[in-house]
């Protein structure tokens, strides 16, 4: 485990099996299940950065939970738990790493992944914008024409890409997606995906925050039953901007790695591995926009 400033970089789990290492999660093989640890990593332009940011795999993790419970009435979920004595209790060779894990860790079902990021778009931004002034169009689905960026849509839509092992997702249309899937299963994930996104957009609208863009990822369970999987409505999932200060026409402030972005274009890096160390202030201002997210939607604190 490499700590700096309470910071968790990196967790080797005496005993455990590491199943996979992701840019900012280490997940660990407990049989049926697994169990996922949010680390302090960050990444920008595709590379880990050697900074960590301190709270941010808490803050990941509690959100998660925080919408895993608010979304239960819509569809299944991988979801166990995110309480540490309760994780605990149902499997104590993880007694050991309380100490590493509270907090930051959620006890998941198994599933077998569908190999497609769920993107809903409410607002057109990034990659979206970016298609819309090529083709008046994302992702294949026409839009009316002089949008201007960040403008919010007049009905949310689904924009599905492909999950890259490394680099960008890379954007599909739905008719690509029902051949890589299947029809059926594409209809199903759509009509999913957009009522996950309306209910935590308009309970987010409430909070004081717009949830201008979102992607899900889903796993099929026994039975080939979709379920919601992995991280949920989170800052690294998706584009939460202030409502107090949404000004269309131009990219807008936002809750997540905004700071660390405009840091790394200030100084001219060619995005490239490796990336270069973070100042304090870049570290600080990063942390204290992911705690102000969850205090705002969820009312709570670490």
């Amino acid at each position: 485990m490499t700590m700096t400033s309470e910071t968790i970089l990196e967790t080797s789990l005496a005993g455990l099996k590491l199943f996979k290492k992701g840019k900012v999660r280490d997940v660990y093989d407990l049989g049926q299940r697994l169990l996922i640890v949010a680390t302090d990593r960050i990444s920008a332009f595709d590379v880990v950065i050697p900074t960590g940011i301190p709270s941010k795999g808490a803050v990941l993790t509690q959100l998660s939970a925080f919408w895993f419970g608010k979304i239960k009435g819509i569809t299944p979920s991988h979801f166990i738990s995110a309480e540490i004595e309760e994780i605990i209790l149902q499997h104590p060779e993880l007694k050991a790493h309380r100490s590493v894990l509270a907090g930051r860790s959620m006890l998941v079902r198994k599933g077998k992944v569908v190999p497609i990021e769920c993107v809903v778009r409410g607002y057109l931004s990034g990659s979206g914008w970016k298609e819309y002034q090529k083709s008046q169009s994302v992702c294949g689905v026409k839009l009316p024409v002089g949008l201007k960026e960040s403008d919010q849509l007049q009905q949310p839509i689904f924009t599905p890409a492909t999950k890259e092992e490394s680099g960008h997702d890379i954007n599909i249309s739905q008719e690509e997606m029902a051949r890589r899937v299947g029809a059926e299963l594409t209809k199903k994930l759509e009509t999913v995906s957009l009522e996950i996104y309306t209910t935590a957009r308009d309970y987010a609208r409430t909070k004081g925050i717009l949830i201008a863009d979102t992607k899900f990822e889903f796993g099929l369970a026994d039975g080939d039953a979709p379920m919601l999987i992995d991280e949920l409505l989170t800052p690294d999932s998706s584009r939460f901007w202030p409502a107090d200060q949404y000004k269309p026409g131009g990219p807008q402030p936002s809750f997540d790695k905004q700071f660390v972005r405009d840091y790394l274009e200030s100084i001219r890096w060619d995005k490239t591995p490796p990336a270069p160390p973070l100042p304090e202030e870049i570290v600080r201002k990063t942390s204290e926009k992911y705690l102000q997210a969850l205090k705002q939607l969820t009312g709570k604190t670490l």
